[in-house]
């Protein structure tokens, strides 16, 4: 692209280079067409008009020449070169030099006789202005190539920016697609996790339950039936005390957004008489329930839970925030 650019730059170089010199003789014979109109005809004869590279100075040239001739009384074999400057000044709306032109195109063939050299001086004007026609109209094609070559060639670097955007787009929506992928694998893993664990809770539920009440069927209507009960349910408590424990905690853990091991991080301090008390409450169990599985009354529990919320609240903005809704 950047080439194209030098190319048309060299070309418009190149007619303002031609043309620069032309203006200069011009206006010489037109000083010498009172005083000397030979020079000036002279003048005028030894311009190349096919090297010209705008119609101005073309019409000034050949208003100028036709002129020259009529002051020199010289008559024109054709009104071509007269004709160029009148459809010039006539399509420019330049009134002034219209009517010079004008004026001269009905002298210049009424006026003075014909000259052999005159003639063909004014044949090879002819000539040099019909090439200078062609050369213009190849010029102007020339441009119109090089402005369609021009825009096809910005057109396709502004496509290939566009597809290179849409491209980086595509990669970007495909990156976060995959990363939405994994996300929902992970999620979906996670779910499977919390699934099983509330199965196995409802399991383990109903399994108390139905030991219960196997326990009750066989004892009912004996003096054993009370004590029995009394422990099975003793049992149980010792069970949840001791082996259930480390289920619990996996529990909290996967229904509290890891709390436990949040809490483990901030409070590595904590007795493990109240990180026990702790996984109870953030499992949901009552302050009774806690107490036969710690084996402590009541009062002693609330006590105990009343001071363990005042020591983490004091960190809770800077250590574990999610850890107060538990109390």
């Amino acid at each position: 692209m950047r080439s194209l650019l030098y190319i048309v730059i060299m070309v418009i170089v190149t007619g303002c280079s031609y043309s620069s010199s032309h203006p200069v003789v011009l206006d010489e014979a037109e000083r010498l067409m009172q005083s000397d109109p030979s020079a000036a005809m002279s003048r005028l004869n030894s311009i190349d008009v096919s090297e010209f590279r705008d119609s101005a100075t073309m019409a000034r040239w050949a208003l100028l020449y036709s002129e020259a001739m009529v002051i020199n009384r010289l008559s024109a074999p054709t009104d071509t070169i007269i004709n160029i400057a009148v459809d010039y000044y006539n399509r420019h709306n330049q009134t002034d030099e219209h009517k010079k032109a004008s004026r001269l195109k009905a002298l210049i063939q009424s006026t003075g006789g014909s000259d052999a050299l005159a003639t063909a001086l004014y044949l090879q004007k002819e000539k040099e202005f019909l090439l200078y026609k062609e050369r213009a109209k190849r010029e102007m094609q020339l441009i119109i190539g090089l402005v369609i070559l021009l825009f096809a060639t910005m057109t396709i670097v502004w496509m290939r920016q566009r597809i290179r955007l849409q491209s980086a787009r595509n990669d970007a929506l495909m990156s976060e697609a995959s990363g939405l992928k994994i996300q929902i694998d992970a999620n979906r893993d996670d779910i499977g996790r919390l699934e099983s664990k509330l199965h196995g809770l409802l399991e383990s539920r109903f399994t108390l339950i139905d030991s219960l009440c196997q326990t009750y069927y066989e004892s009912q209507g004996t003096k054993t039936e009370r004590k029995a009960i009394i422990d099975k349910v003793k049992a149980e408590i010792e069970s949840v005390r001791t082996d259930s424990f480390p289920d619990m905690e996996q529990a909290v853990n996967d229904c509290r957004d890891n709390l436990l091991i949040k809490v483990r991080e901030y409070y590595p301090a904590i007795k493990p008489e109240d990180y026990q008390l702790l996984v109870y409450l953030a499992s949901g169990l009552s302050t009774r329930t806690a107490s036969l599985l710690l084996g402590e009354s009541v009062d002693v529990i609330y006590k105990r839970k009343s001071r363990l919320k005042a020591r983490l609240k004091e960190n809770a903005a800077s250590g574990c925030p999610d850890i107060m809704p538990v109390f």
